[in-house]
């Protein structure tokens, strides 16, 4: 394939996917040779023949236009490069915000649900969600004691070259914009330590009257995984005015989940500095979790409220008045933020410094208004250098990082390793191997030791889905670590104790 049919191959996608109309085929030729330099088509070549494309074709067609830009030397040959090259040139077909927004608007008012699913196939169109990453992801289902956990390994992420993480460390520092998330990343042209965002558009609305923003994650780790943001770039924080915005989110958006990420390093998100949700249009296994105690607070009888059967420690208000679970969430927070108990290891501070906060998650069930609050603590100790409630050390061959708001939730995202890792490790046991000698496999030893005796019959047709289905046990007990009251006789004794409390 020429240069100049990848061009028009490129201007068939985008007629296939409709971000571009036969109005615009000109103009969108003319900017893609604009932007590979080329003053226009060769001599002979028919420039008016349009081919026929597939959206799966994308790939396939930026591949060959990058080729072409490296051998031209246009762009560098590392995926850090060609990612900031693609995404110039597929916003070449991309429209401005305010179209894609007046787009949205009349979607919305006929049905919020049909609005957010155009947005989130637009958003897959544009190949600022790249498709042809996040299929590689692997996925499953665990069956636990706690209903069905969704595991899933990241391999969407590209992982960058030696010469591109050199780059970024010699790389001006910029202030511009202030992080991932500010809302001044519309249209950037990324840098190599920033993505290029030319393809990414926002959705602004409202959450208690003020002003928040609308996207969806890049990595998408489940349906419509969005993030939404506030339009200044202010710290994350927990505090009473938080599950007010997320109880109004799901006015708006009914059919949606949305959470956030604890404020406190260890216990919290990836990016503190800027104030975010994460959610989408997806039931979590935490959602699926019964209360296993119901209890009432006293002036709030018309809330009802338990605790979840839940590896980590739940507790979920209900009701049809979303201010009246607010009002209660403002007496758990603020109870739990002093809360200590030296008996069940519970400090509410020490040296100064504070340990105690919340993952809130809400969610509509009908008329009923749902808030889950997760308690969370991020006490370290000699022990536990990386954190009391955090993985302990014999499940970090397998998880070690933080738990986050999605994890919380019952979705694991483990890291890309584990692909190749558990892979080779179901071989090792089929050929009987020693896997306690082998230096990348040996992490994993004690824990085969503890799960083979458990079958009987241990094949090559097998194994995966025994190793899937341990992970699985695995993740629910990096849950168990996390959660500040064990699932054991005393830890729930001193839960309650708690919810006496309050």
């Amino acid at each position: 394939m020429t240069i100049y049919e990848s061009i028009n191959s490129l201007v068939g996608y985008g007629l296939v996917t409709g971000l571009i109309s036969e109005d615009d085929v000109s103009y969108t030729q003319n900017r893609l040779l604009e932007v590979l330099e080329l003053e226009g088509f060769e001599d002979g070549f028919d420039f008016s023949f349009i081919p026929e494309v597939k959206v799966d074709d994308l790939e396939s067609i930026l591949k060959s236009i990058l080729d072409w830009a490296c051998e031209k030397g246009l762009c560098e040959n590392s995926v850090v490069y060609r990612d900031l090259f693609d995404t110039k040139l597929m916003g070449c077909l991309v429209a401005r915000p305010s179209s894609i927004r007046a787009k949205y608007t009349t979607l919305y008012e006929k049905s919020p649900k049909e609005a957010t699913a155009w947005y989130y196939k637009f958003s897959q169109d544009t190949d600022y969600i790249r498709r042809y990453r996040v299929c590689k992801d692997v996925k499953w289902q665990s069956k636990t004691e706690y209903g069905d956990m969704d595991i899933t390994i990241n391999l969407s992420k590209p992982e960058k070259d030696p010469k591109a993480i050199a780059a970024a460390l010699n790389a001006k520092k910029s202030g511009y914009p202030a992080c991932l998330l500010c809302k001044e990343n519309e249209g950037y042209s990324g840098r190599v330590n920033h993505p290029a965002r030319q393809t990414h558009r926002i959705i602004p609305f409202e959450l208690c009257g003020e002003k928040f923003g609308l996207q969806y994650s890049p990595y998408v780790y489940y349906n419509e995984h969005c993030i939404v943001f506030a339009m200044d770039h202010v710290p994350m924080a927990i505090t009473n005015r938080t599950w007010r915005y997320l109880l109004d989110f799901v006015k708006i958006f009914p059919h949606y989940t949305i959470g956030s990420n604890a404020d406190l390093p260890i216990v919290g998100g990836s990016i503190l500095t800027h104030n975010h949700f994460q959610g989408g249009n997806y039931e979590f296994a935490m959602t699926r979790a019964p209360v296993e105690k119901e209890f009432i607070i006293a002036g709030f009888e018309d809330v009802k409220c338990g605790i979840v059967k839940w590896p980590m420690s739940v507790l979920r208000l209900k009701g049809t008045d979303p201010e009246r679970i607010a009002l209660l969430a403002d007496r758990i927070h603020e109870k739990w933020r002093g809360y200590t108990d030296e008996d069940a290891f519970i400090f509410a501070e020490t040296d100064g410094v504070k340990h105690n906060t919340l993952n809130p998650i809400a969610r509509r069930r009908g008329e009923l208004f749902e808030l889950d609050l997760v308690l969370r603590n991020n006490i370290t100790t000699e022990e536990h250098p990386l954190g009391v409630y955090h993985p302990h050390a014999e499940l970090h061959h397998i998880k070690k990082e933080n738990i986050g708001l999605i994890e919380v939730m019952g979705l694991a995202i483990l890291p890309g390793r584990l692909k190749t890792e558990l892979a080779d490790l179901g071989k090792a046991i089929v050929d009987g191997r020693n896997i306690s000698t082998d230096e990348i496999l040996s992490k994993h030893a004690e824990w085969v030791k503890e799960f083979l005796p458990k079958y009987k019959d241990v094949n090559a047709s097998n194994i995966e889905k025994i190793i899937r289905d341990e992970v699985g046990l695995v993740f629910s007990k990096v849950l168990e670590d996390a959660g500040v009251y064990k699932r054991t006789a005393d830890g729930m004794k001193a839960f309650d104790k708690f919810v006496k409390n309050l």
